[in-house]
């Protein structure tokens, strides 16, 4: 019920959104996926992790493709390669066995996540 009941409200959160929420959503999801993803990955729940990790890697993929080049100049072209750097980083961290790399990523996204909130809501 618990499950149900939260999977409802995200959708909600989702449909309804402003699109630069939608990005804030997509930071906060690939930081929670990643932390599943380096959790299961220690308790040695591959599967669960393999999930996770498609999922941020989806999540990641779905910022580059809203990114405007046209109207976001400079920033949008480094964005997409942090988002690439990123995708791969997570992918080479997970074939290494490195969850340490789930986690450098996590704060990089946190870190944008952060300027996202101030841009939005201001001095929060």
């Amino acid at each position: 019920m618990y499950r149900t009941g939260y999977q409802h409200y995200i959708q909600t959160d989702v449909i309804t959104a402003d699109p630069r929420r939608l990005v804030i959503l997509c930071y906060e999801e690939a930081i929670r996926s990643l932390n599943v993803a380096r959790e299961s990955y220690v308790s040695g729940e591959f599967e669960t992790k393999g999930n996770a990790i498609q999922k941020a890697l989806s999540l990641l993929n779905e910022l580059r493709g809203a990114l405007d080049f046209e109207r976001g100049g400079e920033v949008a072209k480094h964005l997409d390669k942090l988002y690439n750097f990123m995708g791969g980083h997570i992918l080479k961290a997970d074939q290494r066995r490195d969850v340490r790399g789930f986690s450098q990523i996590v704060m990089m996204l946190e870190e944008l996540k952060a300027a996202w909130e101030k841009a939005l809501y201001g001095g929060h």
